[in-house]
């Protein structure tokens, strides 16, 4: 069942990642599929320094709708950052870490919505 609070929030992420030069971003909507969330945001830079950078501009987004940060993952690495916002959580990969974890795969059945730089 679709969350429209949550769809919103996933849609608000996908467009911060965007603005911050996220490559191939990708909104699934997990809800029926898991209890885990009702949406993932994926999403991949193409260095250590760009993962963080977005990262933190999806922080910095959920800030301004005052939403709160549950969990916060990978930072260090920034070669997966996980930020969970309970119903919607955000997978931030560098390329190739995208590349072996294929969460898009793993998640088939999810509905998606691919969303491109404007």
């Amino acid at each position: 069942m679709t969350d429209p609070s949550a769809h919103a929030l996933a849609l608000h992420f996908a467009q911060a990642a965007l603005d911050a030069k996220a490559q191939d971003v990708m909104v699934l909507e997990i809800g029926d599929l898991t209890h885990l969330a009702h949406y993932f945001v994926i999403c991949h830079g193409t260095s250590d320094r760009q993962v963080r950078a977005i990262a933190d501009r999806l922080e910095e987004a959920a800030d301004q709708r005052g939403e709160q940060l549950h969990h916060r993952e990978g930072a260090r690495e920034a070669r997966w950052i996980l930020l969970d916002y309970s119903d919607v959580v955000v997978h931030v990969f560098d390329a190739d870490t995208r590349e072996r974890f294929r969460l898009e795969d793993l998640w088939a059945d999810a509905p998606r919505t691919a969303l491109a730089a404007a």
